[in-house]
């Protein structure tokens, strides 16, 4: 029988010595113990024969330090800050600021050390990308800039050189001469008359004495037939007409180096963050900036930034069409827990250790590898993207349905030696808006997720029904393991089934009939969305919570943050707008939302997005852009 210990933060990543065989982790060989801290999707790794633990963060939350380290071990910590990447219009939206210390990095910021207390963490949103229209909409065409991220002390009275912040990314300019905003790095530029160069956007330029490092660089410039590229972390946006994406930067923080590039599932394109996209144009589209960018295209909508890495969208060129919006940002916080020599059963996906089993969590596309030593029975635990809320185009208040969850699945399945799975992780659906979807304004579904062996296969969440004219029923998301379906808009229209009877989701309500319409709430994995009523807006449908096995306290605050009643939600259904009052994402009120879904919008505001890696779908929206669905997620666990 091994060692256990109540208060040593390797006893979960230890718990192990009762296993024999290959299998078999070999015993720490130091006694040391490393910080105690909780908060974000927990990684621990070996680097070498060093143990680290990475706090990774794809929303809002908090990390919370309990104990210092001792045995020799160091309270420093090594940390990443990516703001959210900026919405593109002709010209490509440039990438969140990157702020790191990882040592050997080209913008190291210096130590950073660590008190028992509470740390903020403020993830960045992407912006929104701006329409392409000049006589119609001159408001906006140009993209949004993204939200910054932080990290820093809570209370108050804190050092200076203790608050880190990386700024939004610049939003690309939009149709004829508008220049959009400057950023962490900056968007590029929209099309001039002619051949004439419309300048792209600026990027960061220092200016904090205690944080002196650059965030990113500047976008290109714009010109007759296209627009220029975002710039990203480690280059401009691509000359002349090239107008392709700056790339970022590789910073392998929360994965070892050694695991192969086109595996990691932290970042992307090997472990890179702060891409820029790329931007819009009559010819060929150019490549996006390689961290997260978004392609640029010459038709329809451009592409979004990948979520968690702050990459920029990609621009639009087509009358009427929207830029790409900017992915959301991410910050991870990693430090040395301990010295150990040890045999990984599988790889893939961030790897912890709890309750004795070894857990795979995958936020991100990627694959699970196993070696030729391995059989296990696994559990796993998949949820695919949330559909995105409903819109209304009407000057007065009318109701728009709320985004339907993601499927949401769990079970157990064998899998054997020398298999490798492609791990497919669902986007959240695109708010609805004019251009999107017929009859115009309803929510996108969200996209499936994927597990094998099988494959397994849940899809997205229902888009949430529009108010366009006749009224608009909430989007199904059919098939045989379909996600919950999205509420519908204002008006007599009778929502659709989902979720096969609530195998893996629930059905959408219905909107209101009379006054002003409220929308129904889109379903969640727990329960079917509320109607609507003349002026209020229908709760969106409760969602789940995540095995036990998954329950690790270390990352209780950003799995599925539900507020204040509980941890572990996922999967909830998004509020629908109302007047005066919208409803509550997943069954909650509006302030404390289970799951991280969207709340219906009960004015001019927009409705709550659905967080990052919950499957939770977005509010509906009196205004003529809906609210997007969280992201899915995977998470495999087996015995160590």
């Amino acid at each position: 029988m091994g060692i256990r210990s109540q208060n040593n933060p390797l006893a979960a990543y230890l718990d192990v010595f009762s296993n024999t065989g290959t299998d078999a982790v070999t015993p720490y060989v130091a006694p040391a113990s490393g910080l105690t801290a909780t908060g974000g999707i927990i990684s621990d790794y070996t680097s070498g024969s060093d143990v680290y633990r990475a706090h990774v963060f794809t929303s809002s939350g908090a990390l919370n330090v309990t104990a210092l380290a001792s045995g020799g071990l160091s309270n420093t910590v090594d940390y990443l800050v990516v703001a959210g990447g900026g919405g593109a219009g002709e010209g490509g939206g440039g990438a969140g600021g990157l702020r790191t210390n990882l040592t050997g990095s080209p913008v190291d910021g210096g130590p950073y050390t660590v008190a028992v207390g509470s740390y903020t963490v403020t993830v960045g949103g992407g912006g929104v990308g701006g329409r392409q229209n000049s006589a119609n909409y001159p408001g906006n065409a140009h993209g949004v800039r993204g939200g910054n991220s932080e990290f820093f002390p809570t209370p108050a009275s804190y050092p200076a050189a203790s608050f880190i912040r990386s700024v939004g990314g610049g939003g690309g300019g939009g149709y004829s001469s508008d220049l959009g905003t400057t950023g962490g790095s900056g968007g590029g530029g929209c099309s001039g008359p002619g051949p004439s160069a419309v300048p792209g956007l600026a990027g960061n330029t220092p200016t904090d004495p205690n944080h002196p490092e650059v965030q990113g660089y500047a976008g290109q410039n714009g010109g007759g037939g296209y627009g220029g590229g975002g710039g990203g972390a480690s280059e401009a946006g691509g000359t002349d007409s090239n107008r392709s994406g700056g790339d970022g930067l590789q910073v392998l923080i929360a994965e070892s180096p050694t695991v192969p590039a086109p595996t990691r599932t932290v970042g992307a394109d090997g472990g890179m963050f702060g891409g820029g996209g790329s931007g819009g144009g009559t010819a060929t589209p150019a490549a996006a900036g390689a961290g997260g960018g978004g392609n640029g295209v010459s038709s329809g909508n451009g592409n979004n930034g990948t979520a968690a890495t702050g990459g920029g969208g990609g621009g639009a060129w087509t009358n009427g069409q929207y830029g790409g919006s900017g992915g959301s940002g991410v910050v991870v916080v990693r430090y040395q827990i301990g010295t150990i020599t040890a045999t990984a059963k599988a790889t893939g996906g961030a790897i912890s250790f709890y309750g004795g089993k070894t857990i795979h969590a995958f936020t991100n596309s990627g694959t699970f590898v196993t070696p030729g030593s391995f059989s296990e029975t696994v559990e796993y635990f998949i949820v695919g993207g949330g559909g995105g809320g409903g819109a209304d185009n009407y000057p007065s208040a009318r109701g728009a349905g709320g985004g339907g969850a993601g499927g949401l699945r769990t079970g157990t399945a064998p899998i054997g030696n020398s298999v490798t799975y492609s791990i497919s992780i669902g986007s959240g659906g695109t708010g609805g808006g004019k251009t999107f979807q017929a009859p115009g304004i309803g929510g996108v579904n969200g996209s499936a997720t994927t597990f094998g062996p099988g494959p397994i296969t849940v899809l997205g969440g229902g888009g949430g029904g529009g108010h366009a004219g006749p009224p608009g029923s909430g989007r199904d998301a059919a098939g045989s393991s379909p996600g919950s379906t999205g509420g519908s808009g204002g008006g007599a229209s009778n929502d659709l089934n989902g979720g096969s009877g609530g195998t893996y989701g629930n059905s959408g309500g219905n909107g209101g009939t009379s006054g002003n319409y409220g929308g129904g709430g889109g379903g969640g994995a727990g329960g079917a969305g509320g109607n609507g009523s003349s002026a209020t807006g229908g709760a969106g449908g409760v969602g789940l919570q995540i095995p036990a096995t998954f329950r690790d306290p270390k990352a209780a605050i950003a799995l599925g943050r539900p507020g204040s009643s509980g941890s572990y939600w996922f999967a909830g259904g998004g509020g629908g707008n109302g007047s005066p009052s919208g409803g509550g994402g997943g069954g909650g009120p509006k302030e404390s939302p289970y799951a991280g879904a969207g709340a219906g919008s009960s004015g001019g505001a927009p409705g709550g997005v659905g967080l990052t890696n919950t499957g939770s779908g977005g509010g509906g929206n009196r205004q003529d852009s809906g609210s997007r669905g969280g992201s899915g997620i995977v998470l495999i666990a087996y015995p160590s």
